[in-house]
């Protein structure tokens, strides 16, 4: 009985096969960001076979919401925000976000990322992944006008607002009723949507 010569080049799909590649995704995009991150070179990071990549997450935007380790798919919540269209949007933004944050189920994991996206191999994955992969796009698909400058303007209020309400806990926001929260926030960010640009 001879034995089996050893198997040569990338690994077969395994059980493992899976989380590592998630590893090697949340390593590159935190290093190189989203743009600067190939599904190839995750897959060599693997050491898998590309295939496999989209085998186990579908697209590079699949892989990146899966490499964020977010307890919802914000692209499948923000689905009805985005179908209606940007008049109206930024309450219906915040209803869904504040809906999300405020459920004890999701709340902890969500504090735990923001406060990682404080580091500064988060802030990679903020600016240079959660902008261009998830945010952008929703800008792109409600048809805002100049969603580059747009969308960015929303994130930059949505994030003060996690920061105040979830991470530092700072009152009244901390503790304020949801109707509050949109009354006193959607003004400014419905300007972001649809309000004049310099």
């Amino acid at each position: 009985m001879t034995e089996a010569a050893p198997r040569r080049g990338r690994r077969p799909g395994a059980p493992d096969t899976r989380a590592a590649i998630l590893a090697a995704a949340r390593e590159l995009f935190a290093a190189q960001g989203y743009a600067g991150t190939s599904v190839r070179s995750i897959a060599a990071a693997a050491g898998v076979d590309g295939s496999l990549v989209h085998h186990y997450f579908g697209t590079k935007d699949d892989l990146f919401v899966a490499a964020l380790q977010l307890p919802v798919d914000p692209r499948e919540r923000l689905a009805d925000v985005i179908a209606l269209g940007p008049d109206g949007a930024a309450e219906r933004l915040l209803r869904v976000f504040l809906s999300v944050w405020d459920d004890p189920e999701f709340q902890l994991p969500l504090v735990g990322l923001a406060r990682n996206l404080l580091d500064p191999s988060g802030q990679r994955l903020l600016t240079e992944g959660f902008l261009p992969a998830i945010l952008h796009p929703v800008g792109v698909a409600m048809g805002v006008e100049r969603p580059e400058v747009r969308m960015p303007l929303v994130a930059s209020q949505v994030i003060g607002l996690i920061l105040m309400r979830y991470v530092l806990a700072v009152e009244p926001i901390a503790s304020m009723p949801t109707d509050d929260v949109v009354a006193i926030f959607a003004p400014t960010l419905q300007r972001y949507f649809t309000g004049p640009l310099p």
